[in-house]
């Protein structure tokens, strides 16, 4: 609305009738050079002096010459300035939807107040106006034109907040029903929900757990991902934030990894984008394995996602690879097992046994005979070279 002391300064002021009726008759006119003003020296109308648009902002500004002609002549009755102010709330969110600026919009105002005043003057000059009524117009049309701007400022903010609001509703929607997976979701309800979201997808997805007590120190990480991540919250993982980062395959996981580094991320495979569920569960399954495990990326522990694929198995396989050694002291048992298993894993290398354990190359070599006792040919045998690397594979066996 107008501050009170324009309203007040406006009820004191009429326009002759005749100066009145000649700037009514001029509108027209008025209105097309300004809206040709607008079109040459505003980018974002470029081109626009033709066509829907064109049509438009001539609308729009014959609709706003048109109510300060009506507020600065009426006689009596309620004020027109509402509705104006309205059309210029709308002007704003239109705007917004298409996707033009407020630096446009605001210089569109300027161009056209300052042709239209130009024009105006002339004709309110030509109808007998004095110099003191023609400077007091002159304040009341950019008065009306500041209370425009400020209307259509206010209806470009709304409808960004309106719209920026419904769209991360959208995207949050779409984040969970990817995380959800369900059976029936087919490739086109995905894409239908992207499209919903105005979400381009893209070749593949990865998963990203990071806990809320991170995602503050990790927000600028965050802001150079793609423009298309998707965050959001699992009921079942309390306190942590799901990122689903666009296209992190090939050499680009390598510079996500170098992004997430010293942050407490796990971060799963690259997936269709359709089947983020799948990187999600399995960086559910690392954070679950290495709880408190600092920066870490689940292709480097495949291994033991297999082994923990089903622990009454893994439990029953070390079992029975660990049974020759039922029979010895329990401090003997650890060093003996500490040693089969960096003996299957450098493949007999003597030296390279005894840096990993920090022991003297004679101490392997006695344990591996204490071994060959116990285990005897089986040490040889395949089956159980295969048997125990699978069982030992990884380092915390009991």
């Amino acid at each position: 609305m107008f501050a009170e002391d324009k309203t007040s300064a406006l009820d004191a002021f009429r326009l002759p009738t005749g100066a009145a009726e000649s700037l009514r008759h001029a509108l027209p006119e008025v209105a097309g050079h300004a809206v040709a003003a607008i079109v040459a020296e505003v980018p974002a109308y470029a081109g626009a002096l033709t066509g829907e648009m064109g049509t438009k902002i001539e609308m729009a500004v014959r609709g706003a010459l048109g109510g300060f002609l009506n507020l600065a002549s009426r006689k009596a009755g309620p004020s027109p300035l509402a509705a104006s102010l309205e059309g210029a709330y709308a002007l704003g969110r239109g705007e917004a939807r298409s996707g033009r600026s407020l630096d446009a919009l605001l210089a569109a105002y300027r161009v056209g107040a300052r042709v239209a005043w130009r024009e105006l003057a002339a004709v309110t000059v030509a109808a007998g106006m004095g110099a003191p009524a023609v400077a007091r117009f002159a304040e009341l049309v950019f008065a009306y034109i500041d209370e425009l701007s400020a209307a259509s400022v206010t209806g470009h903010s709304d409808e960004l907040a309106t719209s920026g609001r419904a769209r991360r509703r959208a995207l949050d929607r779409l984040a969970q029903s990817l995380l959800a997976g369900e059976p029936a979701q087919t490739v086109a309800a995905a894409a239908a929900a992207a499209e919903a979201a105005e979400w381009t997808p893209p070749q593949t997805l990865t998963a990203v757990l990071l806990p809320d007590s991170d995602i503050r120190a990790a927000r600028p990480v965050v802001d150079r991902l793609d423009r298309r991540t998707l965050q959001t919250t699992v009921e079942h993982l309390r306190d942590t934030s799901v990122l689903l980062v666009p296209d992190a395959h090939g050499p680009a996981r390598g510079h996500l990894l170098r992004l997430l580094a010293g942050h407490d991320a796990v971060t799963g495979p690259p997936v269709p984008w359709s089947l983020a569920r799948h990187s999600f569960d399995r960086a559910v399954r690392v954070s679950r394995l290495f709880p408190g495990g600092g920066s870490l990326d689940t292709e480097e522990h495949l291994v033991a996602l297999v082994v923990s694929a089903d622990p009454r198995a893994l439990a029953d396989l070390r079992e029975r690879a660990l049974a020759p050694l039922a029979a010895e002291r329990a401090s003997t048992v650890g060093k003996l097992v500490e040693t089969l298993r960096s003996w299957l894993l450098h493949q007999g290398r003597r030296d390279e046994v005894a840096a990993e354990l920090f022991v003297h190359p004679q101490t392997v070599r006695y344990r591996v005979a204490r071994l060959r006792e116990l285990y005897g040919d089986r040490l040889r045998d395949p089956e159980w070279v295969l048997l125990l690397t699978v069982a030992l594979s990884t380092p915390d066996t009991p």
